[in-house]
């Protein structure tokens, strides 16, 4: 059973924006190798590209017909204004021509709908898709990575890649894309129009454009460092708050409220600062860029109505031009808003992808070798290990364990007790030598066939969110309610579980913090119990109960572990003086081996380890 998952205390980045002009003033993460990890991302999008193809077109569709809609509004306004002019006294308007230009504009408009709703339903089955088969590869590569792997991350940047980022990259395939297509569509089209219409209109409505883009870039630019600073102070906020709420037992028996409410408080003097300044700066880029479009659309009224005068263009031409303009800005802002977003899109892929380049447990041997009838015999034969290079732990360790032998390992913290385990699970892979199991390699076995030969007992219990009679019976899937409760009555678990409310049907929450530490020690116990094991490992099993239910399940310890092989993972060496054999480990090595008395009486290591014990008690 692993320990309690590490937590990423490290403060995460929000989500990216997903549209308005003030997504850029907020600085996206960006990959390292931009141009290999899209190519990469693309290649998982090469199954779906009949469909990305199709909403390509529709949503091009779709905005083309949008585009036209002005055009013919215009053209409605000029054939009303010119009949007006023609007849001023009593103007006929021919109602047929109107009716039917407002029928074609709503019809295109309708199609502009149906097909921005079909480009919809595409890209979400386009990331959906795409998502599901990026989670399945992750899916599959965590389950070939070694332990190592997950030994030296923590446990919530793994997860922060395989849900944030992930996510990140499906809200992208599905609205962003789309988006981006849509807008840059719409930019080539509106651009064709307002040519059509007139190139001189055309060049005084392009010269607000770089006016506003530079004024976003500055303002973005300096508000930069305030949303960087926003964003340390709200992680320091998080991380206060989190630290004062887990601890708060302590917090209130040493009296830090005070403290504590002062640290919070200039933290958050220093949040609320930042945060002014960043939403402050951000905000004026709206209104400078309002006051710009203002001014261009004065330009394009006064040019416009002086083409006009000079009947070089048509009146509903500079209403359609003007509504042109008008929509000209978003689209382009959604296309920067855009590149923003995928930038910080790459990136998450590319922590994904970072994943997927591990490198993998070796594969297991083909055809894998068998044990028919297992017994319990260990045996090290010149195994060496090292977690590093350049820093051997395990140099040359030779042993044998006889079936059926309780074997205690001891030794100091860091000795590489637990390493030891961890090499017999393969866990880990020897640097050289072998580890045997009844005469057969371990490296030769698959490596599931392997680890059901062991059931093990750690220190750091772990029980998911189910009812405990569910806990219990996580180690075998055919166990029935007898079973359970035969393996927790074993375990001296079955008193307090008939004391709880439920019994075994009640459920335990996420930390399973509504047991004591000790209960929730005792239902390890009993799941153990429950594998039936052939080779039991226990690290200071009973370090969380109290010393009469210790001495309980020692009783039940000791039966179980008939006719077992059993390793003894043990700090109060008081508790293994009866075991068969004691492995006495110092710094990666079995300094000696041998049976209580033997090595007491040869007053080396573990003789001193063994004294220094009673010494501090006695002092």
């Amino acid at each position: 059973m692993s320990g309690n998952a590490q937590t990423n205390t490290r403060p995460q980045s929000p989500p990216p924006p997903r549209g308005g002009p003030m997504a850029l003033s907020r600085p996206a993460e960006k990959a390292r190798n931009f141009p290999a990890t899209l190519k990469r991302l693309v290649r998982f999008l090469a199954p779906q590209k009949f469909y990305f193809i199709l909403a390509a077109v529709l949503s091009a569709a779709g905005a083309g017909f949008s585009v036209v809609g002005p055009k013919i509004l215009g053209q409605i306004t000029t054939h009303l204004g010119e009949a007006a002019l023609r007849i001023r006294s009593a103007p006929a308007f021919d109602m047929g021509y109107v009716a039917n230009a407002l029928f074609l504009m709503a019809g295109l408009y309708i199609l502009s709908m149906l097909c921005n709703f079909s480009t919809a339903s595409i890209m979400s089955r386009i990331s959906q898709n795409t998502a599901f088969s990026l989670r399945e590869a992750v899916k599959e590569k965590l389950d070939r990575l070694p332990l190592k792997y997950f030994d030296e991350r923590p446990h919530g940047e793994i997860l922060s890649r395989v849900t944030n980022d992930m996510d990140n990259i499906s809200n992208t395939l599905q609205q962003s894309l789309s988006q981006l297509v849509t807008s840059l569509v719409t930019i080539t089209g509106i651009l064709v129009m307002m040519l059509s219409i007139s190139p001189l209109l055309t060049l005084v409505a392009l010269v607000t454009l770089p006016s506003s883009a530079f004024l976003t870039y500055i303002i973005a630019k300096n508000s930069q460092r305030f949303f960087s600073g926003q964003q340390r102070d709200l992680g320091k906020l998080n991380g206060h708050v989190e630290e004062m709420f887990t601890g708060h037992k302590i917090v209130k028996a040493f009296g830090y409220e005070k403290a504590a409410r002062q640290t919070f408080g200039a933290i958050n003097d220093r949040l609320y600062a930042s945060g002014w300044k960043a939403q402050f700066v951000s905000g004026v880029i709206m209104p400078a860029m309002g006051f710009v479009t203002q001014v261009g659309y004065g330009l394009i009224c006064v040019a416009g109505g002086v083409l006009v005068a000079k009947r070089a263009i048509q009146i509903g031409d500079v209403q359609a031009f003007i509504q042109y303009m008008r929509t000209f800005t978003q689209p382009v802002m959604q296309t920067a808003t855009m590149i923003n977003i995928i930038q910080s899109t790459v990136a998450s892929a590319e922590r994904v992808f970072e994943i997927l380049d591990e490198a993998e447990e070796r594969p297991d041997n083909d055809p894998p070798s068998l044990i028919p009838t297992p017994k319990g015999e260990i045996e090290f034969d010149h195994a060496q290990f090292s977690y590093s290079d350049a820093a051997p732990l395990i140099r040359d360790m030779s042993f044998r364990i006889r079936p059926g032998q309780t074997v205690a390992i001891v030794g100091p913290t860091g000795a590489g007790k637990t390493t030891l385990v961890n090499l017999m699970l393969r866990f880990y892979e020897l640097k050289g030598g072998q580890i045997r199991v009844d005469g057969v390699p371990i490296d030769h076995m698959r490596r599931g066939d392997l680890r059901r030969l062991f059931g093990m007992v750690l220190q750091d219990t772990w029980l998911f969110n189910g009812s405990i009679g569910a806990n219990i019976g996580y180690s075998s899937e055919t166990a029935g309610r007898e079973a359970i409760a035969a393996a927790a009555k074993a375990a001296c678990a079955d008193h307090f579980i008939q004391t709880l409310p439920e019994g075994y049907q009640m459920i335990l929450n996420e930390e399973a913090s509504n047991i004591s530490q000790g209960q929730k020690q005792l239902l390890t116990i009993a799941r153990a119990i429950l594998a039936d094991p052939f080779i039991l490992i226990l690290d200071e099993a009973t370090s969380s109960v109290d010393t009469r239910t210790e001495i309980l399940i020692q009783k039940a310890m000791s039966r179980l572990m008939e006719g077992r092989t059993s390793f003894v993972i043990a700090h109060r060496l008081s508790t293994i003086r009866n075991a068969d054999l004691i492995l006495v480990m110092n710094n990666g090595d079995v300094v000696e081996q041998g049976a209580h008395d033997e090595l007491m009486a040869a007053q080396g290591f573990y003789a001193e380890l063994y004294n220094s014990q009673f010494a501090e008690t006695d002092a």
